[in-house]
């Protein structure tokens, strides 16, 4: 038995070792595409106009050493083994330390949160720190002073406006250093009525490809990756022993001292560009999600560090015996690229660069996602390209205006110096904000010592400190774009975030009182149609006064009555099991009931009919386990009286499906004849109904394209006999499925937001202004998209 139980364990641990060099592959495809390309251009961004090229080489081994030094220190030391540690249930990047953060000092910016959020399982906290602890001062600290929550929030959107900042200029640099190396075979001339329109179509031709979806190349990306890292490391060992096999000497960290000793002010204005060798680091924890942590680890380590370190070193290998080169075109990665090899290597460089931009554009789709969940950007079109990997999204609104922006850098700047400048202040002001986001990490989520985390801001921040004054004075030269591009992505989520803000404090002190309710009666008041009604509304507690108007403009409401209110939460995914509260407004008669559907920052919302049966599904949950019993009008509304309800995954017994085969030939048939189609079948389904109190029954047309064989599927809801439900419960579910048959009704308040009389004029341009033209040009939400049929708007006027 012991050897059966051990040749087990083994085989498991093999596959689990198999798993992870697994992911390790892929991730070279994925994560270290933009890293991998940085040989294009740090060294043509370092030689300009203030370093140059002498005989004593002190310029080349100081290049090589402050390369070396910061490839180590930054993307090995801080982000491999530090930083990769701070994920949020295995998510990664900015909005991941925040939603941490939010978690464990209750900083968050969303208006909606409630205690019994923090019961979900992924909210988990690692320990509670002593309240005598710095890390408990520091936490009440943050709580209280409403300041510091805004700077935390600030803070976060800056790294955010920085990182949609790469997503434009990552992709102009790379795929123009990657087609400069044409330069070397066509004459100085014609060289820019090449280099520039090429650099153009194909960044068109990478943005036109982007709706198709990562997972359809993706096989594709790591050999791609693999044989230009193979490429450059082999070409870096030719050089190395071909032209200067003492380079190693360079790494020592004299040569810095030299070099700064030489240069001076020079020297100085070359961080900006010897920063660029870490371009793509902040992907590793960007990308976290997608793989696990030893498998990047082990990519980084045994293949993309020597890689780099190998081509950096042949680079200055070859430099440091060819001292006529001096002007900035001659340090391009090519000239040390024997000449046979030059044309494979730039086609290999195209597809890499491309391969690199990927990963920064799919990254900035994944940023602007996590921003929208939290209140921070407008609605925007989220399409997930892949069933199987949640990630990969597309968002063609933000696809486009990348394109435009990136076609304009290329064609306003036109060259890799100025290109570069503005990459790396983008990249050094995104790794600060990690910095000093994980300063607090290491305090309020890690417990630790507050010297580790101020070690850690001495040791990196000063690193980073320096690389980002050497950037900020290039200001003038390129490095204003990302400061500009910040700025306005940044007044975008301000604006929204803080109209957000205001719609929602108008909504709280505008609800309607439940003591208001209870006088109506359980007619409420009007009379009671046939089916169910979900009202649409962002409070968590109270009744919207969007109800109250209901009542008093219409006669007649819905037999079921459903305030429905959908929030994310700051954690990545809300397991389908936790994700519905349910609880009941006024007495059981009414038949009105609250339900809060939670979603993480990574989750996606289902479709319509899928959403409406979980729906059904939980609220029959709800009733039939008798959670909730009549309580005193006070209690109505208490936090603690809501229960967590699964979807119909996790409790089927309400729920059967048949799957019928129906043969239609719909090879020939457009939207019209489709919904004739969809129409008829689901009529037939409702005309086999026995009675309502038995069945309910949907149907919906599954895969018309792949096959002319259409295969309905039907849903049944039922009241199954049981001796633990009683009489009023039974009654309650039967009204469910009865209603239920009869159809949903969406009541949507559409708002109108305007500044009070009287309020400042900078007010009055955010909201009357800004915020609503934001809100006229972005997507409805997600529970909007239903069928006009069955839904039903009606505009509020909210003076905030």
């Amino acid at each position: 038995m012991d050897l059966e139980g051990g040749s087990r364990r083994n085989s498991a641990k093999r596959e689990s070792w198999k798993t992870v060099l697994i992911l390790a592959y892929q991730s070279l495809g994925v994560v270290y595409g933009d890293l991998s390309t940085s040989p294009l251009y740090v060294f043509r961004n370092i030689f300009t106009e203030d370093i140059h090229h002498t005989e004593t080489n002190e310029e080349i081994y100081g290049v090589l050493s402050l390369v070396f030094w910061t490839f180590t220190l930054v993307p090995l030391l801080k982000y491999v083994l530090i930083v990769l540690k701070a994920d949020d249930n295995g998510e990664g990047g900015t909005f991941a330390l925040y939603s941490l953060l939010c978690r464990h000092a209750r900083v968050s910016s969303l208006p909606n949160c409630q205690v019994v959020d923090e019961e979900i399982s992924d909210y988990n906290k690692n320990g509670v720190a002593s309240e005598r602890s710095i890390a408990s001062r520091l936490k009440s600290t943050l709580e209280k002073h409403k300041v510091l929550q805004r700077i935390l929030l600030v803070l976060a959107l800056v790294g955010a406006s920085m990182v949609i900042g790469d997503g434009v200029l990552t992709p102009a640099i790379s795929v123009f250093s990657a087609v400069s190396g044409l330069e070397l075979s066509v004459s100085k001339e014609h060289h820019g009525y090449i280099e520039v329109p090429s650099a153009c179509i194909i960044l068109i031709g990478l943005f036109a490809l982007q709706h198709y979806g990562t997972h359809r190349v993706g096989f594709l990306f790591a050999p791609i990756v693999i044989t230009w890292l193979f490429c450059i490391g082999a070409i870096g060992v030719y050089n190395i022993f071909h032209w200067n096999p003492h380079i190693y000497k360079a790494l020592s960290p004299y040569y810095i001292f030299l070099f700064f000793r030489t240069n001076r002010n020079g020297g100085w204005m070359a961080l900006g560009g010897v920063f660029l060798c870490v371009t793509g680091s902040e992907a590793m924890f960007a990308d976290l999600g997608h793989f696990s942590q030893l498998s990047i680890k082990i990519a980084f380590t045994s293949v993309v560090y020597p890689s780099l370190v190998l081509a950096y070193m042949g680079q200055a290998a070859y430099l440091s015996r060819h001292h006529h080169i001096q002007h900035e075109h001659h340090f391009s990665f090519y000239v040390s690229v024997p000449e046979k090899l030059r044309l494979p290597v730039l086609v290999i460089a195209i597809l890499a660069a491309v391969v690199g931009s990927q990963a920064i554009i799919t990254g900035t789709f994944s940023i602007i996602k996590q921003c929208t969940a939290l209140s921070c950007f407008p609605r925007v079109k989220v399409v997930h390209t892949s069933s199987k990997i949640h990630g990969q999204i597309y968002i063609p609104e933000i696809n486009w205006l990348l394109m435009l922006l990136c076609l304009a850098v290329t064609i306003g700047f036109r060259d890799t110096k100025r290109m570069g400048n503005a990459a790396g202040l983008a990249i050094i002001t995104v790794m600060l904000v990690t910095t000093c986001l994980m300063s607090l990490i290491i305090v309020l989520c890690w417990h630790q010592h507050v010297l580790l985390a101020l070690g850690f801001v001495f040791i990196f921040g000063t690193i980073e400190a320096i690389f980002f004054s050497a950037s900020l004075i290039k200001f003038l030269e390129g490095a204003w774009c990302p400061v500009a591009l910040a700025f306005v992505f940044l007044t975008i989520m301000a604006v929204w975030h803080y109209g957000t803000l205001k719609k929602y404090e108008f909504d709280v002190q505008n609800k309607v009182s439940i003591n208001w309710l209870l006088s109506l009666g359980a007619s409420i008041g009007i009379v009671r149609v046939r089916g169910i009604g979900l009202i649409h509304t962002e409070l968590v507690s109270g009744i919207p006064a969007i109800f109250s108007r209901f009542v008093t403009n219409l006669p007649a409401f819905h037999q079921v009555l459903v305030f429905l209110c959908i929030k994310h939460v700051p954690v990545p995914r809300v397991r389908p099991e936790e994700r519905f509260l349910v609880g009941r407004i006024g007495p059981r008669d009414f038949r009105i009931y609250r339900c809060i559907v939670r979603y993480g920052y990574h989750d996606f919302h289902k479709d319509d009919i899928e959403f409406e049966n979980d729906l059904v599904c939980s609220i029959a949950e709800f009733i039939r386990s008798g959670s909730t019993e009549s309580s005193s009008n006070n209690d109505f509304e208490k936090d603690d009286k809501m229960t967590v309800v699964g979807t119909c995954s996790t409790h089927s017994i309400w729920m059967s499906e048949d799957n019928v085969d129906d043969i239609d030939n719909i090879d020939a048939a457009g939207p019209s004849e489709l919904k004739k189609i969809k129409s008829s079948v689901r009529t037939s389904e409702l005309m086999e109904t026995k009675s309502p109190t038995e069945t309910s029954e949907l149907a919906e047309i599954k895969s018309p394209v792949k096959s002319p064989q259409v295969i309905r599927k039907r849903v049944r809801f039922f009241v199954p006999e049981s001796p633990k439900i009683d009489s009023a419960a039974t009654r309650e579910l039967e009204e469910l499925t009865e209603a239920r048959e009869y159809g949903m009704a969406y009541i949507i308040g559409q708002s109108y937001m305007r500044a009070k009389p009287g309020c400042s004029m900078l007010k009055k341009l955010v909201i009357n202004y800004v915020y609503e033209f934001l809100r006229k040009n972005s997507r409805a939400p997600s529970y909007v998209n239903v069928a006009h049929a069955s839904s039903l708007e009606v505009g509020m006027m909210y003076q905030v």
